[in-house]
């Protein structure tokens, strides 16, 4: 991670410790990179498109997401690119766009699943994936006026004028055709199923429910009518919660929480069950391995994948890996082994031949996939795989690497570690987007989950890392 960026873009609260000018400055660098690098492959022979850099832009429904979006298209223009703008629209439709529409790079201005004070700027390469960390590197080093960059130290990097200047192009058509495309992933009509849809006052209101009355289904929707302000506001896959008392008061077959940005998708099945990222790993997995497209005969996790998982796809003779947390890292494990699913059991869910990011519509439609196929609710689907106690406590500290790295702190990690033995497991990490050290515990009994993390969580406070 660097100073600005974490795994999952540069995220804060607005107009505090991520600014309009910090937006304005990812602008200007983007739009200047990209023509630079146009200009010099064109002069050394290379193929390149002719004309200026084309860079798309979504965001999600958060009040400050207006002021971000104008401040980077302004730095984009007046580098000379032309900024093509979604609107209010999902992550995963930006990454799509990026990919198939052949912009140099995307960018997605949300901050996920925080609150509507937060927001953070997302940047995606031209093909659909996360932005390299050596792009990444050199916008933080402009942001600190410190650039080398294509062999050259830059003080500042020159304006755009005249006829070089970018312009700015109303992209909705991409979106529309980012929700045609979803709905072609459609294998069976929808036609009799009861869904039901929170969308936390976030992207997907306008697009989920699209879809899935296209296929066919009788869609019920909550938490659609943002206002800037209720973005995740007990809504959506944080607060599942809400769509769970929704489900059963309704008679639903099936429910479907997003978060802000609707790249992660939590189910609640027709009882009102949730149904975890751990637990769509499993069911997809497995329908996967049933008609032989698991290729690799893999699944990609966490480290933050339930135990019940792993002795699930065990049973099943289903392999697994395990990478550190950040839909980034699934991603990147997939890609260069060749895995075909992968996530988070927050819901960021990767189906790597149909898309380059989570995408929380998308992993709803392959639950009905498999359930139309499998003629089988949610419930029983879900039923195989037992999900051991988890406790997970998130503590907020003055300095996350510090508190880690505390050599009391690690001790008593390690004293819940062997009292655990091979019964469960403790993980201790920092977040990768907030000033938080995280702490779970998994055993058989949720009581000895909640001792052993209020032990740990303990030693930190006794430290003097805890923000009380």
């Amino acid at each position: 991670m660097g100073k600005y960026f974490g795994t999952d873009g540069f995220r804060g609260e607005a107009n505090i410790n991520l600014t309009a000018d910090h937006a304005y400055k990812v602008g200007r660098f983007l739009g200047w990179y990209y023509n630079e690098k146009r200009r010099r492959d064109a002069a050394a022979g290379r193929a390149v498109s002719d004309g200026p850099a084309r860079i798309v832009i979504g965001k999600d429904t958060r009040r400050s997401s207006y002021m971000f979006e104008y401040s980077l298209v302004g730095g984009l223009v007046a580098s000379g690119a032309d900024a093509y703008l979604l609107h209010v629209t999902t992550t995963p439709s930006v990454a799509y766009v990026a990919r198939v529409d052949a912009f140099d790079c995307g960018i997605m201005i949300s901050a996920s699943h925080n609150p509507y004070y937060d927001n953070g700027i997302k940047l995606i390469n031209g093909e659909g994936e996360k932005m390299d960390e050596e792009t990444i590197s050199l916008v933080e080093a402009y942001l600190d006026g410190d650039l080398n960059a294509f062999g050259e130290h830059w003080d500042e990097l020159p304006f755009a004028t005249r006829d070089k200047i970018g312009c700015t192009v109303d992209y909705i058509s991409g979106r529309n055709r980012y929700i045609g495309y979803l709905i072609s992933l459609g294998m069976y009509s929808f036609r009799g199923v009861k869904v039901g849809l929170d969308c936390a006052n976030g992207s997907s209101w306008n697009i989920a429910k699209a879809v899935f009355d296209a296929l066919g289904a009788t869609t019920y929707v909550i938490n659609a009518e943002p206002n800037g302000l209720n973005i995740n506001l007990n809504a959506g896959s944080t607060h599942i919660e809400g769509l769970q008392k929704f489900v059963v008061e309704k008679g639903l077959d099936i429910g479907f929480a997003y978060d802000g940005d609707a790249d992660r998708c939590l189910c609640v099945d027709e009882k009102g069950n949730v149904v975890t990222g751990d637990h769509i790993l499993y069911i997809y997995g497995r329908y996967m391995k049933e008609r032989g497209k698991l290729i690799n005969n893999t699944v990609v996790t966490t480290v933050m994948s339930n135990f019940g998982l792993y002795k699930a796809l065990d049973e099943l003779d289903i392999g697994y890996a395990k990478t550190k947390v950040g839909d980034k890292y699934v991603y990147e494990y997939m890609q260069q082994n060749g895995c075909r699913i992968g996530g988070e059991q927050s819901g960021h869910i990767i189906f790597s031949k149909y898309a380059s990011t989570g995408d929380g519509i998308l992993t709803s439609l392959k639950l009905m996939e498999v359930m139309l196929a499998r003629k089988k609710p949610m419930s029983e689907l879900a039923a195989p795989l037992k999900i051991y106690p988890q406790v997970l406590e998130n503590v907020k500290v003055t300095d996350k690497t510090a508190a880690q790295n505390d050599a009391d702190v690690q001790a008593a990690v390690q004293a819940v570690a062997e009292a655990l033995g091979d019964t469960g497991r403790i993980l201790v990490r920092e977040s990768g987007t907030e000033p938080l050290v995280r702490v779970m515990v998994e055993a058989p009994e949720h009581e000895i989950c909640q001792k052993y993390v209020d032990s740990v969580v303990q030693v930190i406070r006794d430290k003097g890392y805890a923000v009380e």
